[in-house]
């Protein structure tokens, strides 16, 4: 079993992250570890001096089909990409040859929206938690097949699971085919219960896109086990993997047919095919994936633990600040992992103006990176501050009393 780990600041000589910042914004752009940018840069000497062989005869075998293999590299030709989703797929509860590399969740969204057969008259659903690129993306896909967006009002505050349940079921629609579901909220952080809203979709012969952005390496995730139709999530984030790199999952039934944004010497080869070579590219995101996920259990005490401990080390903060600062915080156990979502004091203001402002100032003037949202809830009038904290390996209580006492000294300038 790995040995225990003393999480905090202490662990901050892992990441190259400059110290004289309190960084609590891990979920937005992750940050990657030294052990992974090593790996990487060995990666990288690797390519360049062969980079035709590693490119185009390593990488992957489909790079050009109408050509014959080299058979005269020494341990024939390989494919190191195939080899990394190997390497990174039990800890999603798949098959390597189940998942494929895109550069994001975003652009994972994007080729399962231009890919899924909408017709004219169609209807697209997704929610006002929705991350916006992706809600942007429904909104071009749709347009161009004929089809239209709507949105599902879910609520902000919960209390339950059921209040998700009920307003997912309130808006499906006899013209939905296709719901766009978050694993977690982007804003919220709160984590859906997608089994239940999948079951319930596809009981209504609705398919389902599950954007799971935050989850690979944030919490256990085991896609098959959820009943969505496609799964897309980023490995650049909880998963310390350089930036960018994603993985999709699509069940069986819809591989044949499902296509990366950029068409190239794969076509028709099956998705794999056509996923695994779309030019020329940096591919040692992907390859890092391994590492990535190698450091959370060799260096950060396994998964197990970190979950464990990011996972109540959020909620802990939650429950403490909002009890210090007199406001509701209702959200159940279950549905919070390595990111919280909770109200700032009124003082702060309210809008997407006054969380730029306070979020810049929190950088400028007390050297910290928080991620301050304006979110429409079902508390009050609309635009109330939230701060999104993100607890990772490196965060402790003492960072968390940096951003309140900066909180406090702001709220008195105001």
């Amino acid at each position: 079993m790995p040995s225990p780990v003393n999480f905090g600041r202490a662990l901050l000589p892992l990441w190259p992250l400059d110290p004289a910042i309190t960084y609590l914004n891990h979920g937005t752009v992750g940050a990657v570890p030294k052990a992974v940018m090593a790996a990487q840069a060995a990666l990288r000497d690797e390519i360049e001096r062969q980079p035709a062989r590693f490119l185009l005869r390593e990488l992957t075998p489909i790079g050009r089909p109408d050509e014959a293999p080299d058979r005269a590299l020494p341990d024939g030709p390989r494919s190191r990409l195939r080899a990394a989703a190997a390497a990174i797929a039990p800890w999603f509860g798949v098959q390597g040859n189940d998942i494929v590399f895109v550069d994001n969740a975003t652009a994972g969204a994007n080729a399962v929206l231009a890919s899924f057969p909408l017709r004219p008259g169609d209807e697209v659903l997704v929610t006002n938690r929705t991350y916006g690129a992706v809600s942007r993306a429904a909104a071009h896909h749709a347009a161009r097949a004929g089809a239209t967006v709507r949105s599902a009002h879910l609520p902000f505050p919960v209390a339950s699971e059921d209040e998700l349940v009920d307003a997912l079921a309130a808006a499906l629609g006899p013209r939905t085919r296709l719901a766009v579901l978050d694993h977690v909220s982007p804003e919220t952080a709160l984590v859906m219960p997608l089994a239940r809203l999948a079951a319930l979709c596809r009981g209504r012969g609705v398919a389902v896109l599950a954007d799971g952005a935050h989850v690979p390496g944030a919490m256990a995730l085991d896609i098959p086990s959820l009943g969505v139709d496609f799964y897309t999530g980023n490995l650049h984030k909880w998963a310390f993997s350089p930036r960018s790199a994603g993985l999709l999952w699509a069940a069986p039934e819809h591989r044949a047919s499902l296509h990366p944004p950029v068409i190239s010497w794969g076509a028709g080869g099956g998705w794999i095919a056509e996923f695994d070579w779309v030019g020329t590219r940096d591919p040692t995101p992907f390859l890092c994936a391994p590492d990535g996920l190698k450091f959370i259990d060799e260096q950060l005490g396994g998964r197990e633990a970190l979950w464990a401990r990011n996972h109540a080390f959020a909620r802990e903060v939650a429950e403490q600040l909002t009890h210090e600062w007199g406001l509701a915080w209702r959200t159940p156990p279950s549905m919070v992992a390595s990111m919280v979502t909770l109200p700032l004091p009124e003082a702060h203001g309210r809008g997407a103006g006054a969380a730029t402002q306070l979020k810049n100032q929190l950088l400028a003037d007390a050297a910290i990176e928080a991620q301050i949202l304006a979110i429409e809830d079902s508390a009050g009038p609309p635009g109330r501050l939230y701060w999104r904290f993100s607890a990772q390996a490196y965060n402790d209580a003492q960072d968390v009393e940096r951003f309140t006492k900066a909180l406090a000294a702001f709220a008195g300038r105001r």
